[in-house]
């Protein structure tokens, strides 16, 4: 698996597209590994962009998802802004030029 910062398009030295990751200020904080995203992964799917995650600032996959491996109902992903399908597998494919955006709800007043 792949990582690469977003160093800039259109740059003469930029890499090629790959999927790119971007999460609220709120998991920034959470998780400081986190704060330079937004990231550019070579991933296929939901599910391996959440583990390549994971390797980066391990605890957000569980905070993301459940004992099961499934979204929690607080996370909402979105990928080319529609929300994903399968928020129990996280199948949903990803490809070089997907926009994915990770949210959690968070309540209180």
């Amino acid at each position: 698996m792949q990582v690469l910062l977003d160093i800039g398009r259109g740059s003469p030295h930029a890499a090629v597209r790959m999927a790119r990751i971007e999460l609220t200020k709120h998991l920034k904080a959470l998780f400081p590994a986190l704060e330079a995203a937004p990231f550019e992964l070579d991933v296929t799917s939901v599910a391996q962009a959440v583990a390549a995650l994971e390797a980066l600032a391990p605890g957000v996959a569980f905070y993301i998802c459940d004992e099961r491996g499934r979204l929690r109902r607080h996370v909402n992903v979105f990928v080319d802004q529609e929300m994903i399908c399968d928020r129990t597998l996280l199948s949903d494919a990803l490809s070089s030029a997907s926009d994915v955006f990770i949210a959690q709800a968070l309540s209180g007043g």
